[in-house]
């Protein structure tokens, strides 16, 4: 779920930073351009893990800010496929559920990829929410689990994707620079609760 991804950069240093140690100020202008943004193909980035090497510190001409070149290592997020995750139900309308990390909102359960079979009620007083419902039958058993809103839920991931960036904003949902699909139909995922 988490691993180290090796970097190079060549960043700007402000004047203003430049009366502090060097690695601390560029540790802290490298976590305001990396920290929190995806990186296509490698993840979500959590934190900067540690610099490796500095070299540069030109002052171009016209310009007030150092110019260095830096080797660095980032810890990422992002979890491969097969991966069993737990997480926290954030959304759960027609198409499916949205899970939530905390840190990463951007994890979706589709109707296909939920336990089956299954059902759907409609939340009273919200328009677009529903309670999914999981219709378990054996020949001598028969129960509905419901998904509550306070769960745990156990996942796997099926996919992690990373959709190209828009042109043009075609509506009005949020872009998702990276996008886990999940699903819960084996033994043992779903809520926490259940098992």
């Amino acid at each position: 779920m988490f691993f180290l991804s090796e970097i190079e950069h060549t960043l700007m240093l402000p004047p203003h930073l430049l009366n502090r140690p060097l690695d601390e100020a560029i540790k802290e202008q490298l976590d305001l351009i990396f920290l929190d943004k995806v990186i296509d193909k490698q993840g979500l980035c959590v934190s900067v893990y540690d610099i490796r090497s500095i070299t540069g510190g030109f002052i171009l001409p016209g310009d007030g800010a150092s110019t260095y070149t830096v080797k660095f290592r980032l810890v990422m997020f992002r979890p491969f496929v097969g991966e069993i995750i737990t997480a926290r139900l954030k959304e759960s309308t027609v198409d499916g559920l949205r899970l939530s990390l905390g840190f990463f909102d951007d994890i979706y359960v589709p109707v296909p990829f939920l336990f089956s079979p299954n059902s759907n009620e409609p939340v009273p007083g919200h328009k677009n929410r529903v309670n999914w419902i999981w219709n378990f039958r054996t020949e001598d058993y028969s129960v509905d689990y419901t998904l509550d809103a306070e769960d745990e839920i156990r996942f796997i991931v099926h996919d992690v994707s990373y959709p190209p960036i828009p042109l043009e904003p075609k509506d009005v949902k949020p872009f998702a620079p990276m996008v886990v699909t999940g699903s819960l139909d084996m033994d043992g995922l779903g809520p926490t609760s259940w098992w």
